[in-house]
C-alpha cells in the first residue's frame, strides 16, 4: 500500500490498545515530539501576553516622558497661550474668555516668567503689581515726613501705616496669585485664600484711619467701630479659607461678602453724619470723597460679579478690559481716593491742632 501502510498498521494497534507513542504521525514525528512543539508554541503564547502586560507600563513611561517634555518646553518659555475648553476644571474660572489662557505651568520660574507674557491674566497682574509699588513708594514717603507735620506723629503714623499696610498686603497678594495660579491646583487653592485675605485686609485698614480722625474727638465710639469692624474683617478672612469659596458658582458670594464688609462703615457714616451736620461732614469731613471710594469698590465688585463686559461680548475682552481687570483698576483708584480723604483729614488735624473745641472738632 506504500506510504500508507504505516498509518494503518497504527490505527490498527490503537485498536488493540497498544500505546500511541509507539506510532509515528503521518510525516513520521512521533506525538511526544508534537506534545513539545505544542508545549513551545504555548509557552511563547505566554510570553507574548506577559509582553502584551507590560503595555500599560510602556504607555505610562511614554507619558511620563510626554509631561517631562512639556514641563521643560514651559521651563524654557516655549508655551502657547490655550482656549477655555481644554484648561482643567481646577483653571476654569470664567467662561466668558474664551482664548488666550496660560495652560498648567508646574514650575515657579515659568509661572513668573509669565507675567512679560500676554495673556489673559496679564493687566490682572500687572494692574495690581503697579499698584502695590506704587503704594509701597508713597507709604514710604509719608511715613518718613517730619513729625511736625503731625499733632501726634506716633499714633498718626500708626493709624495711616494700618492703611497702607493692608493696601499693600492686598495688592501683593493679589498680584502673586495671578502670577502663579496656574502652577497647580494646590498652589492655586493657598493663593486664593491669601488674595482674599488681603481684600478684608485693604478694608479694615481704610476703616482705621478715617475712624481714628473722624472720632477724634470721640474716642468710645471710635474704639466700638474699630472692634467692630476687626471682627467682620476676621469673620469675612475665616469664610475665605473655605474651598468651595474660592469655586467659581460661588463669584456672587465672594463679591457680596466683601461688599458687605465694607457697607459696614454706614453705620459709623450716619453716627459722623448726624453728629456733625451734612455740611460739615461732606466739607471739613471730606465725605464726598469716602462716598466716591465706596462707590469705586461697590461698581468694581458688581462689574466681577455680572461678568460685564465680557458677558456681553464673549471672546472680544479676552486680554484687555474683562471684568477681573475693571475691578483691579477700580480698586487701586478706590484706595487711592481713599488716601486722599484721610490725608486731607489729616491736614485739618494738624491746622485744628490737639484741641477739640466746638469749631475744631470732628
Amino acid at each position: 500500500m506504500g506510504p500508507q501502510e504505516p498509518a494503518d498498521a497504527c490505527a490498527t494497534s490503537l485498536g488493540r490498545n497498544q500505546s500511541s507513542l509507539d506510532c509515528p504521525t503521518q510525516n513520521g514525528m512521533p506525538e511526544l515530539d508534537q506534545q513539545t512543539e505544542e508545549e513551545d508554541d504555548t509557552e511563547e503564547q505566554k510570553s507574548d501576553e506577559g509582553f502584551m502586560g507590560m503595555t500599560p507600563l510602556l504607555q505610562a513611561h511614554h507619558a511620563m516622558e510626554r509631561v517631562e517634555e512639556f514641563v521643560h518646553k514651559v521651563w524654557e518659555g516655549r508655551w502657547r497661550v490655550i482656549p477655555h475648553d481644554v484648561l482643567p476644571d481646577w483653571l476654569k474660572d470664567n467662561d466668558f474668555l474664551l482664548h488666550g489662557h496660560r495652560p498648567p505651568m508646574p514650575s515657579f520660574r515659568a509661572c513668573f516668567k509669565s507675567i512679560f507674557r500676554i495673556h489673559t491674566e496679564t493687566g490682572n497682574i500687572w494692574t495690581h503689581l503697579l499698584g502695590c509699588l506704587f503704594f509701597l513708594c508713597l507709604g514710604i514717603v509719608y511715613m518718613f515726613r517730619p513729625n511736625m507735620s503731625f499733632v501726634a506723629p506716633f499714633q498718626e503714623k500708626i493709624v495711616i501705616g494700618a492703611f497702607f499696610l493692608g493696601a499693600i498686603l492686598c495688592l501683593s497678594f493679589s498680584w502673586l496669585f495671578h502670577t502663579v495660579y496656574c502652577h497647580s491646583e494646590g498652589v492655586s487653592r493657598v493663593f486664593s485664600k491669601l488674595d482674599y485675605s488681603g481684600i478684608a485686609f485693604l478694608i479694615m485698614g481704610s476703616f482705621v484711619p478715617w475712624l481714628y480722625y473722624s472720632f477724634y474727638c470721640s474716642p468710645q465710639p471710635c474704639f466700638i467701630y474699630l472692634i467692630v469692624v476687626c471682627i467682620l474683617g476676621l469673620a469675612a478672612i475665616t469664610v475665605s479659607q473655605c474651598d468651595f469659596f474660592a469655586t467659581p458658582q460661588y463669584r456672587g458670594v465672594r463679591a457680596g461678602v466683601f461688599v458687605g464688609l465694607g457697607l459696614s462703615g454706614v453705620v459709623p457714616t450716619l453716627h459722623f453724619v448726624i453728629s456733625e451736620g451734612f455740611l460739615r461732614a461732606t466739607t471739613i469731613g471730606q465725605m464726598g470723597w469716602l462716598f466716591l471710594m465706596a462707590t469705586l469698590y461697590i461698581t468694581g465688585a458688581c462689574l466681577y460679579a455680572a461678568r460685564i463686559p465680557e458677558r456681553f461680548f464673549p471672546g472680544k475682552c479676552d486680554i484687555w478690559f474683562h471684568s477681573h481687570q475693571l475691578f483691579h483698576i477700580l480698586v487701586v483708584a478706590g484706595a487711592f481716593v481713599h488716601f486722599h480723604g484721610v490725608s486731607n483729614l489729616q491736614e485739618f488735624r494738624y491746622t485744628a491742632g490737639a484741641g477739640c473745641t466746638e469749631e475744631g472738632a470732628l
